[in-house]
């Protein structure tokens, strides 16, 4: 990907900096049909997107093989947003561009008895990526202040506590070399109901329509004021969100890409140094 594109505008723009969640940050303000950052059209976000996989895919390669000794940085990508808002795109179009021996991906559903037997980041903790991973939540430890939150799963006291316990934990995976990028998926509410909509219309989409969606979509406020939470108490200096207008698809999938891709150049990955004489393995090589 070079962002030499005309279609990115500005060469010094960075997704990081427009789309992060800063202090004061209002969700209701976000015009989820918007394109920061970007001029171009869904024909040249395709093309800009499949050049993008490249570099996704060669930085990727530099922090598996720095990985590989056990003692390196990593990269979780996190994912979250409404039902329909898109996550299933990102993890097809960015993160199918990469090597999956590479990826710990970890799509979190509602928690198994075992998981209701521990602390609610348990589960969280043991799908961090290890040593030149990229980690994939598809949801995350946050669906413990969202869907908790809203349909009153535990009491208010105890949801109010889990925002100082997620921010102590990224610090900790921070502390562990692991570079945390957090994404929301912002759709309205008739962008949804439109997704919801053709689910229905298609035979081929069926297997995607959950009835319990609609008694979600009923609580959208609540979820919004959910989600406002969330950003205005765990969005940090260390791990901010970003948040991804989303109601065009193909925005969103080049938006993502490129908050990774930021994310990844930053590391300064350079290949590792040979731990072995090169000249002699060639030699041995060529008496074979």
């Amino acid at each position: 990907m070079t962002t030499e594109s005309l279609a990115f505008g500005d060469p010094d723009f960075t997704f990081s900096e427009t789309l992060r969640a800063e202090r004061g940050f209002v969700l209701a303000d976000v015009d989820t049909r918007a394109t920061p950052g970007y001029e171009g059209d869904k024909k040249s976000a395709a093309m800009d997107l499949v050049e993008g996989q490249t570099e996704l895919s060669d930085l990727q390669e530099r922090l598996w093989a720095n990985g590989k000794d056990g003692d390196g940085p990593s990269v979780l990508l996190l994912v979250q947003g409404m039902d329909t808002s898109g996550k299933g795109g990102i993890m097809r179009h960015v993160v199918g561009a990469t090597d999956p021996g590479g990826v710990k991906y970890t799509a979190f559903k509602a928690p198994t008895p075992e998981e209701r037997a521990h602390d609610f980041l348990w589960r969280i903790d043991r799908a961090l990526p290890d040593a030149g991973q990229l980690g994939v939540f598809d949801r995350s430890q946050y669906e413990d202040v969202l869907v908790v939150r809203v349909n009153e799963l535990v009491p208010r006291s105890e949801w109010m506590r889990r925002y100082a316990q997620i921010n102590a934990f990224e610090r900790a995976a921070l502390a562990r070399g692991i570079t945390v990028v957090k994404v929301m998926l912002h759709i309205s509410s008739d962008e949804q109901k439109a997704r919801l909509g053709e689910r229905l219309d298609r035979p081929d989409k069926y297997y995607k329509y959950n009835p319990g969606d609609i008694a979600e979509r009923a609580r959208w406020d609540d979820y919004m004021e959910a989600y406002q939470a969330v950003l205005a108490k765990t969005s940090t200096k260390g791990a901010p969100w970003h948040v991804v207008p989303a109601d065009r698809k193909w925005y969103a999938r080049l938006a993502v890409q490129q908050l990774l891709l930021e994310h990844l150049r930053g590391l300064d990955l350079e290949w590792p140094a040979a731990t072995f004489d090169v000249a002699t393995e060639q030699e041995r090589l060529a008496q074979t």
